[in-house]
């Protein structure tokens, strides 16, 4: 039996041992167990059992062992009032804390760090710097946790002033080389913005560096937006022998790998670390990091297989925001409200706080989902957590009422914010600019400068974005009054100082072009104080959109002289941003040409750029498919695709896979399209809905059908642009039954939204094609908004076809009303009434066409023979062969009037 007084020396022993453990429930245990044997504990063994006490955060507990201790005459011990002293500081306890402060004589280092970082752990961080003063004039000698815990205070109140006189008293004290003093050097000089400077001294000055050396140097050239110079860092720390730990990971990978160009390559390297040392389904925070690395790069597949390989016990809820957030951000809205749903059944009891709510409701939004986003109101205003009081969240609310359409909700979410901030206000001006209500959105801005709000250069862009929302609209009657509003607004961004912001002075350029005059878009490019690449950029933009071609190749060429004037000065991150400038520029003008019916000058700028060192990218590729589209030539689109293929590091571009398939389709090559669809890995929307106008366009209706019912069950949902080609497939297709049902289907429960006017219009020819003009006229007349010209137009070609005078003549007299214009419309109403010879009113529409100086431009066709294209023009005897093509065309209209025998002679196509 061993004696008592060796297990008096194991139950002390146990006691510090638990506490160093940090296992503080058996530390206490343990010293119960001497209080029942009727032993007294050690001065160490006690001053352990304090600490352990304020780490429990057990207050009652804390009193208890006290007046224990006082009774056995331990508390005047100097270990025993410095743990005391530490107890009560962790239990918040300032004015016990002082009090045994006061007892402890004589005052060491010790002494005076208990009481600095007791006061730094209750935030009162001046009263710590004044402590060090009085530390240092008492004779106090200072060591290198104080010198950490005081500048870890200069960091957090970004006393720069502070923190340089503590590294002064450090270079005296000869503590710079020390790994705790450098340490704490690095990271103040770091968090207060100087880590290319004095932080980078001190680190360099550090004798032994060891892991939290590096990660601070790391982290502050993170927080200082040195992400290049964060992983030189990181390569230098692997090469000195140290291992990334799980601080070092959580700080590279959000942020570093994702931004850098060959960042996607080294964050998958470090996941293998991860990997190989079993952090991947033990940490938590590193799990996370890696979730919000592959969220960034748009890997969310890879995201969600690191969510689903951790421990469901290491889940947390940082883990679900992440997720959802990752697959709202990446495209995949309806996986993002999967996600959510799962979060609220889960078993583990996690409830959504704020940031889940600001992340789930982006994504109900873009899928139009208004049901579940009321769903998620009702459970803010339900819950529990106080979560309807967050202005975050009733932001998010506000934000998904505007993006849905519904002013009214919004507007009620928006009166309801207890705490407004700039956010909030920003929100309700874009939802009345969005909506186009010009009275709203000035009423808004008033009420924000009247509660005290200084409009910043996001309200400023609203402003315009609203003006230039009507700008279309008013430029017609009203263009006075909108020149005039522009004007005001552009006045408004000059008095509220964001005049100097690029984007502002380009979107005041925007408005101006797009309700004139285009000279003071021009001007405001021009004289704008913070021009640069971009406001050229919407220069060209400018002139493109109305035609002015010379005008925008001017400028492009001024651009390209400046490039070569100051090609060699910029290096690194600047040379590859003005690059990236450079190639946006070119591809701008590429997209002008082909948007203006000048495909094979786009055709031309493409090679050209192809012979310069900049590298085209999808963006290029998919602009000058669209020139390819224009001249019907699929070998072009092949050769576009070959390039596309071998030079493109991104091939995993969906919208560039819709931009071939679209360019297939139009060229006839929806075989090819087929085989691209079948074979790629990542449909998305984009994907499908550009296969099924592929279909469409190729009359295979029933194939369009397929792939819409297949991309319901993927789970992707379409848009109203998608429901438009559907629609129209059908119509083309006679599928008059299918269409309709469709036509209920997408707007009861796909879209959730009001159907648009391609959508009504694509139901009037569904309609019309199958003879029922009066259900189509019907159908126009019950619709819920103002029929425009192309509802119309739609019932009266198909009135043409069928010989229907009656309803004819009604779709015509709305169209010459909304649409005076346009001479095609005249045409087909005097090919009407010719039908049924009606020549009085025949001369009639002609009368209006005369008196209205309206003139039918020449029709136009082309041909792709071999690999060269042929374009005719009516009445143009410009090509060539013309001899021998009106020949032909004789000879063939011959042949159509009266088939030949089986013995006549064919076409001699060789001449």
């Amino acid at each position: 039996m061993p004696s008592s007084e060796v297990l008096l020396r194991q139950w002390n022993r146990a006691v510090r041992s638990c506490t160093a453990d940090g296992r503080h429930a058996d530390a206490l245990a343990a010293l119960g167990h001497l209080r029942r044997a009727g032993a007294r504990p050690d001065c160490y063994a006690a001053a352990a059992a304090a600490k352990s006490c304020g780490a429990l955060s057990a207050v009652p507990l804390g009193r208890s062992l006290h007046g224990f201790l006082t009774r056995a005459a331990l508390s005047s011990s100097p270990a025993v009032a410095k743990g005391l002293t530490d107890m009560y500081f962790r239990l918040g306890l300032l004015h016990d804390s002082l009090q045994m402060f006061s007892l402890i004589s004589p005052r060491d280092a010790a002494a005076w760090n208990i009481l600095l970082s007791g006061h730094s752990r209750l935030r009162l961080l001046s009263e710590v710097t004044s402590l060090f003063g009085s530390m240092h004039a008492g004779g106090g000698d200072p060591n290198s946790i104080t010198v950490a815990v005081v500048l870890s205070v200069c960091a957090k109140l970004g006393d720069l002033t502070g923190g340089r006189v503590v590294h002064g008293y450090v270079v005296k004290k000869g503590l710079a080389a020390e790994t705790l003093a450098g340490n704490a050097l690095v990271s103040m000089y770091a968090k207060c913005g100087l880590v290319a400077a004095d932080a980078a001294v001190a680190f360099r000055e550090i004798a032994v560096k060891d892991i939290i050396s590096w990660n601070s140097m790391i982290a502050g050239s993170v927080e200082g937006g040195l992400v290049g110079e964060a992983f030189v860092l990181l390569r230098q720390m692997v090469a000195s022998g140290f291992e990334p730990n799980c601080a070092t990971l959580v700080t590279v990978l959000p942020v570093c790998c994702a931004s850098l160009e060959r960042g996607r390559l080294w964050g998958k390297e470090l996941h293998g670390r991860v990997v190989t040392s079993g952090m991947e389904k033990e940490v938590t925070s590193v799990c996370n990091a890696l979730m919000a690395f592959y969220a960034r790069i748009g890997d969310s597949p890879a995201m969600e297989l690191v969510f689903r390989r951790m421990k469901k016990s290491s889940v947390d809820l940082v883990s679900w925001n992440t997720a959802i957030g990752g697959c709202a951000m990446n495209g995949r809205p309806a996986r993002a409200l999967e996600l959510f749903h799962e979060l609220l059944s889960s078993p583990v009891g996690l409830e959504p706080d704020a940031a889940t709510l600001v992340t789930v409701l982006p994504a109900c939004a873009q899928l139009g989902d208004v049901a579940e986003g009321r769903k998620i109101h009702r459970l803010v205003l339900l819950g529990a957590g106080g979560l309807y009081e967050e202005t975050s969240v009733g932001n998010a609310l506000l934000s998904f009422y505007s993006r849905c359409g519904l002013l009214a909700d919004a507007a009620r979410v928006f009166s309801q914010i207890q705490d407004r901030d700039l956010v909030s206000w920003n929100a309700m001006l874009g939802c009345y600019a969005g909506a186009g209500d010009e009275g709203g959105l000035l009423a808004a801005l008033h009420g924000m400068r009247r509660e005290g709000f200084r409009p910043d250069s996001v309200t400023v862009l609203t402003l315009l974005q609203g003006c230039s929302a009507t700008a279309t609209a008013t430029a017609g009657a009203a263009g006075g009054a909108a020149g005039k509003r522009d004007r005001e607004l552009h006045g408004f961004s000059i008095r509220v100082g964001f005049i100097d912001r690029p984007a502002v002075g380009n979107a005041i350029a925007d408005v101006y072009s797009r309700c004139g005059p285009l000279e003071y878009a021009v001007r405001v490019c021009r004289n704008h104080p913070g021009r640069n690449v971009i406001s050229g950029r919407t220069m060209i933009s400018v002139f493109m959109k109305h035609g002015s071609l010379e005008d925008a190749q001017k400028i492009f060429n001024e651009e390209e002289d400046e490039e070569e004037k100051g090609e060699g000065e910029g290096e690194g991150e600047g040379e590859r941003e003005g690059e990236r400038g450079g190639i946006q520029s070119w591809n701008l003008m590429i997209q002008g040409y082909a948007q203006n019916g000048l495909p094979h000058q786009a055709i031309a700028m493409f090679l050209e750029l192809h012979r310069r060192p900049m590298k085209p990218n999808a963006v290029t590729v998919m602009s000058v498919l669209l020139a390819c589209s224009r001249l019907a030539s699929i070998q072009l689109v092949r050769q576009c695709h070959g390039y596309a293929a071998r030079a493109l590091v991104s091939d995993d571009d969906t919208h560039l896979e819709g931009a071939l398939l679209d360019a297939y389709c139009k060229c006839g090559g929806v075989q090819v399209a087929q085989k691209i669809f079948q074979i790629s890995s990542g449909k998305d929307h984009v994907s499908y809905t550009a296969m099924a106008g592929g279909y469409a366009m190729s009359g295979m209706a029933g194939e369009a059908l397929a792939i819409f019912r297949e991309m319901l069950e993927s789970g992707i949902r379409p848009d109203h642009v998608t429901v438009t080609i559907l629609l129209s497939a059908c119509s083309h297709g006679g599928l008059l039954r299918e269409g309709l049902e469709l036509f209920l289907l997408a707007t009861g429960k796909v879209l959730a939204g009001e159907p648009t006017i391609e959508n009504y219009s694509c139901v009037v020819d569904l309609f019309a094609r199958a003879g029922r003009l009066r259900e189509a006229y019907e159908f126009i007349r019950r619709l819920p908004r103002e029929a425009n010209a192309s509802l119309w137009g739609t019932l009266l070609g198909a009135c043409r076809i069928h010989g229907e005078v009656e309803i004819g003549r009604l779709a015509a007299d709305r169209l010459f009303a909304v649409e005076r214009e346009n001479v095609g419309n005249y045409v087909v109403m005097s090919n009407i009434y010719a039908a049924e010879e009606r020549w009085d009113a025949v001369e009639r529409v002609r009368g209006l066409v005369k008196a209205r100086e309206l003139r039918k431009p020449p029709g136009c066709s082309w041909i792709e023979v071999g690999k060269s294209m042929h374009m005719f023009v009516a009445d143009d005897l410009s090509h060539p062969e013309r001899s021998r093509v009106y020949r032909t065309l004789k000879i063939l209209n011959l042949q159509i009037k009266e088939p030949p025998g089986p013995n006549e002679a064919v076409l001699d196509w060789c001449g």
